[in-house]
């Protein structure tokens, strides 16, 4: 993403979410692709459904890891979960009042702490490090347990190197203004497939988007192209493949001389 790692940081204001999912629009068309998917987790897993919606007659579906829409905070989201999806909602909101502090200095003092990161690798290390530890698998009781060491290593050093610890910072800066929004109902095919301590409850993916797949891991967390990538590449496929045959059987059904 502009801003992140090799694609270097930004100089100039406006690089939110909603940019760079139009970005991620006027790339697929210079390159020259009339349809394709998108597939995203973390922050990928907003910016995705974003490609979705504003791209809707290219983009033949959308999988996120994670989840997939969030809380509003109504009382009534959390009548009819089951016993798992109620864990999840405690935890998101564990998150809320625990482990948020990161978001809310990068959403506002972002150049603030660009200095200190910028300044310090021991203190970039410690800065991202601390979110494997906190959101890798919990069964894993060190973060090199859950992902290797030098992957971890590597990780950091392309945000230390590369320079954009600020820049990456600011996409939060740039997003505030959006938070707890309702995004417009999208009806792209989406699927979702939630790993152990993500937040992912089917209701409300459902609430604005067209969920068609949904899949649960009893292994990995937040970052399993890292943790458990033959989970998460097995789960993609097997979307992209459901929407594959579906387009197959809807052609061979087509009258001829109509197109769809």
């Amino acid at each position: 993403m502009p801003g992140f790692g090799f694609s270097g940081p930004t100089h100039e204001t406006g690089w939110d979410m909603s940019r760079i999912a139009g970005a991620w629009v006027e790339l697929m068309s210079r390159l020259g692709y009339e349809r394709y998917g998108a597939q995203g987790g973390d922050t990928g897993s907003v910016i995705s459904p974003m490609l979705g919606r504003i791209e809707s007659e290219h983009v033949v579906g959308v999988h996120v890891n994670g989840s997939l829409g969030f809380p509003t905070g109504d009382p009534n989201e959390s009548a009819g979960l089951n016993e798992a999806e109620l864990a999840r909602l405690a935890g998101l909101q564990r998150q809320m009042q625990e482990g948020s502090a990161y978001a809310m200095l990068q959403s506002t003092r972002p150049q603030t702490l660009g200095f200190a990161l910028a300044d310090s690798p021991a203190g970039q290390l410690a800065w991202i490090v601390e979110k494997f530890k906190e959101w890798t698998d919990p069964a894993a009781e060190l973060p090199e347990d859950a992902v290797d060491r030098d992957l971890m290593l590597t990780d950091v050093s392309v945000y230390w190197l590369t320079g954009t610890a600020t820049s990456s910072a600011r996409l939060y800066k740039e997003g505030q203004a959006s938070w707890g929004q309702q995004a417009q109902r999208s009806e792209v095919p989406s699927g979702v497939a939630v790993f152990p301590g993500d937040f992912g409850i089917r209701s409300i993916a459902e609430r604005d988007d067209n969920v068609v797949h949904w899949a649960e891991f009893d292994r990995g967390g937040h970052f399993p192209a890292m943790e458990v990538p033959d989970l998460l590449v097995g789960d993609v496929r097997t979307f992209f493949r459901g929407l594959r045959e579906v387009r197959t059987l809807t052609r061979r059904r087509t009258p001829p001389g109509v197109r769809r």
